[in-house]
């Protein structure tokens, strides 16, 4: 079995109602912690290559019930992220503030985007280092999430690092990601980083032959030459890709 995967939260995109309000909504307080539009075609808006957003239809509902964290380099940048969105007349989710239940040095603040979605601008001593720093997914059943991302975890390379009797923890090199049980997350979808095909021909050969819903067989994308991805569904119905860039 081929195991390759880098640990590295390649990119998350979500699908909006809107695309222009949503693109205000990100331009304006993104910024504020040093992540500026990195690009923008028909399909998507991007930030730094990470984040993206694309407009919802039939087949790609809105995105719903997901918390995202930017890393914040400073508690100011924090209180700058929470303070423009406020005064910009988007809804509030939790003022900035320490939050020692997820860490000593942990300071996050919380908005609402314009789906209902939260986004947090967070510091602490790595948050500074990148652009999505967690992601908060609700699930329906925690142990079958959990079963999911541990079967997946070889091609992904995030481990299993946290066991709580409501949630578990993922953490991989840039970024983690925790399964809360609560209204479950919808229409997500989640890339991760491998540096060779054989990975993501695996990471899809072995899931989808443990049952889960395939969402595209291994092959090359149109994003950029040399992209070669594979798609499997978790069991909320999110989507999960493995993805070798094939660059250098």
């Amino acid at each position: 079995m081929a195991e390759g995967g880098a640990g590295v939260l390649d990119h998350i995109t979500i699908r909006v109602s809107d695309r222009e309000a949503a693109e205000r909504f990100y331009d304006t307080v993104l910024r504020t912690i040093g992540v500026e539009r990195s690009g923008r075609d028909e399909e998507y808006t991007v930030w730094k290559g990470q984040f993206s957003l694309a407009t919802s239809d039939n087949d790609h509902p809105v995105t719903s019930n997901l918390h995202i964290g930017f890393g914040a380099a400073s508690r100011e940048l924090v209180d700058s992220f929470w303070r423009t969105g406020t005064e910009g007349g988007y809804r509030d989710d939790g003022a900035p503030g320490p939050r020692p239940e997820y860490g000593d040095d942990y300071y996050g603040g919380f908005l609402l985007d314009p789906d209902g979605n939260s986004a947090e601008a967070v510091h602490h001593e790595t948050a500074a280092r990148r652009v999505i720093d967690h992601l908060w997914i609700g699930v329906d059943d925690v142990a079958a999430a959990r079963t999911f991302y541990e079967l997946a975890a070889p091609f992904t390379g995030f481990s299993l690092r946290r066991v709580l009797d409501e949630r578990v923890h993922f953490g991989g090199a840039n970024a983690s990601f925790g399964l809360i049980d609560r209204t479950p997350t919808e229409n997500l979808h989640v890339a991760f980083e491998t540096h060779d095909d054989a990975t993501v021909d695996a990471f899809h050969r072995q899931l989808t032959a443990a049952g889960y819903r395939d969402n595209g067989a291994p092959g090359e994308r149109r994003y950029h030459p040399g992209y070669y991805g594979a798609f499997v569904l978790d069991p909320d119905g999110n989507n999960v890709e493995v993805v070798n860039h094939n660059a250098g």
